[in-house]
Parts: structure tokens; sequence; C-alpha cells
């Protein structure tokens, strides 16, 4: 998908800063960037990582692939183009709340690599923590809450990740999860403990 430029813009600063809305939440921003196969756990574990930081009264937005695609991308389908272009729209909110001095929890197949490397590359070093839900094939299609994986084995999907189409997994995430051997409770402690040992949580 082609974007239009326009030479007449300009960013318009303001007399806020980040760091004056940082100090205001007690907290840094940041982007928690959840990639794996459908049925990896994603969701699941960025629910409850939000839930731990409201109740350390931590400012979190989650950002989730369903709800997003429900408004903001709704006109978008599954093609490689349009995924791509559903993660750069995703990259920009996210970057967004960062700037504001949240914690955004953006939760996403996001299969292509290169895709979420140009999120990275969007935001400040040190803003972009990549957490990798790694699960099987096999142990996805087991799972399969939305019967998905049922419907692309059958063909009446077509394009699914990890079927007929690739998941390219993050080489150096920041945080592996393997919810083959890690249950969703703990993988969010581990979350909550990153963000804490690297000075998120306090400002």
């Amino acid at each position: 998908m082609t974007q239009p430029t326009f030479s007449n813009l300009t960013w318009h600063s303001g007399t806020v800063t980040r760091a004056d809305r940082e100090q205001l939440l007690g907290q840094k921003g940041v982007t928690v960037w959840f990639t794996g196969l459908s049925a990896s756990g994603k969701s699941t574990i960025a629910c409850l990582v939000e839930q731990r930081l409201i109740e350390r009264k931590k400012h979190a937005y989650r950002l989730d692939g369903d709800n997003i695609r429900m408004g903001l991308n709704k006109n978008l389908g599954f093609s490689a183009e349009d995924r791509a272009e559903n993660i750069r729209r995703i990259g920009e909110v996210a970057r967004l709340f960062t700037d504001a001095g949240s914690i955004v929890l953006a939760s996403f197949v996001s299969p292509y690599r290169k895709d979420r490397d140009a999120v990275r590359a969007g935001l400040q070093p040190g803003e972009f923590i990549e957490v990798y839900v790694k699960v099987s094939i096999e142990e996805a299609a087991k799972r399969d809450p939305k019967g998905l994986y049922k419907k692309a084995l059958s063909g009446q999907i077509k394009g699914f990740t990890g079927i007929d189409d690739p998941y390219e997994a993050p080489t150096t995430p920041e945080i592996l999860i393997d919810t083959e051997t890690c249950d969703p409770g703990a993988a969010a402690e581990q979350i909550v403990s990153y963000l804490e040992r690297s000075g998120y949580l306090r400002n």
C-alpha cells in the first residue's frame, strides 16, 4: 500500500514534554510487543500483565489484534500487504502511547520480522521490548480456541499463519516465553519483573 507524502507538514511541538508526562505517571513509556502464533497465549499473558501493572498503580494499555481489526484496521484483510499495513498502523499508535508515558502491551501475531523491526525502528532505543510467546504448531492446533487451525487445515481459511503462510520467529527477543512449559501467571510475573529491573516502573 503506497503512502502519500506531503511537503507542507510540520511537526507541532507543545510546551508539555514527555519527561513531564512520565513524571506525572511515575513511570517510563515503553512498548511491550507480544508476538507468536495464534493460540500461543499472547492475549492471555498481556491481560495478566496489564492487571498486575494497574494493581501497582501504573498506567498500562493493551492493544489486541482482534480488537484493533474491529475499529482502526477494519478495512484491512490478511494479504501480506494488508498485514504489513496493519502492523504499521499499530506501531504508530504504540509510538503515540509510548510518547504519552504509557506502558503499551501490543499483542499481535505480527508474523513478518521486517514489520516488527520497522515498529522497533520507529521508537527510541529501549522503548521496544519484543516478547516471543513461543508454541509449537502442534500444540497451537490442539488448543485452537477459535477453531482457526481446523478451518485452515480443511482449506476453509487461506493464508493462515503457520499453516500455509510463514511465521518468522524473533531471533533475539528481549523476553522468550515458552507457553508449553510456562503457565500464563508465571509468564506475566517474568515480564513485570523485567520492566521493574529495567527501570520502566519508576521515573
